[in-house]
């Protein structure tokens, strides 16, 4: 790496933040990582995420070990020795569904006092169409010359490491095409050292790669690019889990009917599959905050709202349909005095992130149900306890938590879970039912093992 390429600090260490600060590290730039909670700038320091995120942990202690990566907790230490500053601070939403702005405007403002003239300031965090405008007017009336970028992430949590090393997409919003040539240089620089950042991580590099796109856009397009492209993941989930419903009631088959349906290249496989639905920090704060934004702006985002409506509606159409294979009274079956084992509490496979988890959510009302529930996941238990109802027993291990039970579900698609030897399981457990909440089982094998099969649309 030359020693001309920029220092650069990334304000918010969070999922994106310490993610990215990882990888430029790797790639050789001197990286200031700004955390003001004390626990996690404590964890950074010792080479560790406080989060689990696939290819981390290696590559953050590289980066420490090697005094490239420098966390802190001081803006005054970090911002005026760099010449480029990425934000990545929270954006959590509001009540009412619109977006919380508070950290990304006390980013910029007390950045704003410390950066030099020339700086490059690169807002990553997801935020409203016409924040980086009222940011770069800001900087303006500063009287200092700061040039404003948005540049949105496009990582998923779980794969977040292997999505910024190699990325389909780089996405510039400024008006100014120094900054934006600024930018696109930084993702260069980690695609010429991916090779020694993947194998730092442990990661395995794809067997082939499209090239990726650069494209250089007005701010608010950035803005709305980002937004836009959750939204409609979220859409396809929603627009899955609709058709699952009806398949439920005719006999189809989900999986058969969302690979011919994916089989249209117009359309793509990517986000149909039918489940428990969506969860995590993105998708779900970022289509309330799309609805509440084309509130503002006179536009109606009717279809965004059905489409929550129905992701909203999921775990709980899942637990009907356990309720009614675990039998008793009533036509959709009694919980009180059954013991319900859930594996699995993250929103996803491959993090330990917990926010607006499905899986949580089912746990909870399962317990709130009168069941007996225990719970486990392979890496969000210390998390979990903050998520879940005081009456859920966290289990120690996979064998603690079916140990005589009901039911068992299986709320999140960690790989453990799913290569489990299903006569043993039924032997072991003594359960009657499988939920398989994310349709990861074959169906035939689950019978074969003398369990009940519950999926959603099969």
């Amino acid at each position: 790496m030359s020693e001309t390429q920029p220092t650069i600090t990334i304000i918010g260490c969070g999922y994106v933040g310490l993610t990215l600060a990882a990888v430029l590290a790797g790639a050789g730039f001197t990286v200031y990582a700004v955390e003001v909670n004390p626990k996690r700038l404590e964890t950074i320091r010792q080479g560790r995420s406080f989060f689990y995120e696939t290819g981390a942990d290696p590559l953050i202690a590289a980066g420490v070990r090697s005094g490239r990566l420098i966390p802190t907790d001081s803006y005054e230490a970090s911002v005026p020795n760099s010449a480029m500053i990425f934000s990545c601070v929270g954006t959590p939403d509001n009540p009412d569904g619109s977006s919380n702005l508070t950290y990304v405007f006390d980013a910029a403002g007390q950045a704003l006092g410390l950066m030099r003239d020339g700086t490059v300031f690169v807002q990553k965090s997801t935020v409203p169409v016409g924040t980086g405008a009222k940011i770069a007017a800001m900087f303006d009336a500063s009287g200092k010359k700061i040039r404003y970028v948005s540049c949105p992430e496009f990582s998923q949590e779980g794969t977040a490491i292997r999505d910024t090393l190699w990325y389909d997409r780089v996405v510039a919003g400024t008006s100014d095409p120094s900054a934006a040539k600024a930018v696109m240089a930084v993702h260069a620089a980690i695609e010429q050292n991916r090779g020694n950042i993947a194998k730092t991580a442990g990661l395995t590099p794809p067997k082939s790669l499209p090239a990726a796109e650069h494209l250089t856009v007005s701010l608010g397009s950035a803005e709305l690019i980002k937004v836009s492209a959750n939204a409609f993941l979220a859409l396809k989930i929603s627009f899955a889990n609709s058709i699952a419903k009806l398949a439920d009631q005719t006999g189809a088959d989900i999986l058969e009917v969302m690979e011919g349906t994916g089989s249209d290249r117009r359309i793509g496989r990517a986000f149909l599959g039918a489940g428990r639905g969506y969860g995590g920090g993105c998708f779900p704060k970022d289509v309330s905050g799309l609805i509440r934004t084309a509130e503002d702006h006179g536009a109606d985002m009717e279809i965004m709202r059905a489409a929550t409506e129905v992701n909203d509606s999921m775990p709980h159409y899942v637990i009907r349909k356990a309720r009614a294979k675990l039998g008793g009274a009533g036509a959709e079956g009694d919980l009180r005095g059954k013991t319900v084992a859930v594996l699995g509490l993250s929103f996803k496979a491959g993090t330990s992130d917990l926010r607006r988890s499905p899986a949580v959510v089912m746990a909870n009302s399962l317990a709130e149900q009168g069941a007996s529930v225990r719970a486990y996941d392979p890496e969000a238990m210390d998390e979990a306890k903050s998520y879940l109802n005081d009456h859920i027993t966290l289990a120690k291990n996979i064998d603690d938590a079916i140990a005589q039970t009901d039911c068992i579900l299986i709320a999140t698609d960690w790989p453990v879970f799913l290569v489990m030897d299903l006569p043993a399981v039924a032997k072991q457990s003594g359960a009657t039912v499988l939920v398989d909440c994310m349709n990861r089982f074959n169906k035939a094998a689950v019978e074969a093992a003398g369990l009940t099969y519950v999926g959603v649309g099969r």
